[in-house]
């Protein structure tokens, strides 16, 4: 089994709130919200470095895990804050800290089981089917405010989603943060846009800088997904690779600009 993960700041800026991990049997991405509260990059790692070793398969499973290892956190940054000055430790217990979740753990016992909280997704590519399979909703849905997941406030059932992927000797396990999740799950309807033309439609009427990209994805010549996509993200190497892929995908106005995070699992032989 290989296993590997690219975490990169958007294109020109340093901070990276995105956390990832790679394990064998788990994978994890989680999105720091640094457009509210304070310390979302920690917040992420955080969530990414408690996960459990087990699978999170409920609500009320995720909701435990999260009552479990939030203190520690809001006591440590609190503390921070205190020591930003008092606007700052206001703003921390005002808001405390958000990110959003995506995880898939995978073991004989349990099989591929993935949960999701928020625009992060979990995703299973199957070579020999060319079905690929994802924990999100709609391509339109990445217009909505995510589902967040504090440091300090109580969630939400209804931010929840959980299942199992089925899954062959040729899958291909990822997470990956909503940026880079919106471009692939676009480029893969956009390669069976018979089969997705109303959820095209759909985001091209939503007029959101989401459209634009649906819009100019519409405009490419014929590409397969598996080549185009897929095989060009298992062939890289370190986080350099990864940023000169991204920004070609960019300049293309396929991809939006945002801190991008993937962690990817495969069989050697796939």
């Amino acid at each position: 089994m290989t296993t590997k993960a690219f975490s990169i700041a958007k294109f020109g800026e340093h901070l990276n709130e995105d956390a990832v991990l790679a394990l064998p049997g788990i994978l994890a991405v989680s999105d720091g919200a640094g457009g509210g509260g304070l310390f979302a990059d920690e917040w992420a790692t955080h969530l990414v470095t408690m996960l459990p070793d087990t699978p999170v398969a409920s609500f009320a499973q995720l909701d435990g895990w999260v009552d479990s290892i939030w203190e520690p956190f809001y006591n440590a940054f609190e503390q921070r804050a205190r020591q930003l000055g008092g606007m700052h430790l206001a703003k921390f217990y005002r808001e405390g800290s958000f990110a959003t979740l995506a995880a898939i753990w995978c073991s004989a016992a349990n099989g591929c089981r993935w949960m999701a909280y928020g625009d992060s997704v979990a995703f299973c590519y199957s070579r020999r089917t060319g079905l690929l399979q994802h924990s999100f909703t709609r391509l339109v849905h990445f217009n909505h405010a995510p589902w967040l997941i504090s440091c300090k406030d109580p969630l939400n059932a209804e931010g929840f989603r959980s299942g199992v992927f089925d899954t062959d000797e040729s899958s291909i396990l990822f997470v990956a943060s909503d940026a880079l999740a919106h471009y692939i799950i676009m480029m893969y309807e956009l390669c069976h846009r018979a089969d997705y033309a109303d959820e095209l439609q759909e985001a091209l009427n939503a007029r959101t800088k989401a459209s634009n990209y649906v819009a100019v994805g519409l405009a490419q010549p014929p590409f397969e997904f598996e080549s185009t996509v897929v095989d060009k993200l298992l062939r890289l190497r370190h986080n350099a690779n990864f940023a000169t892929h991204l920004l070609s995908r960019y300049d293309k106005g396929l991809l939006a600009l945002d801190d991008y995070s993937i962690a990817m699992s495969w069989n050697n032989d796939v």
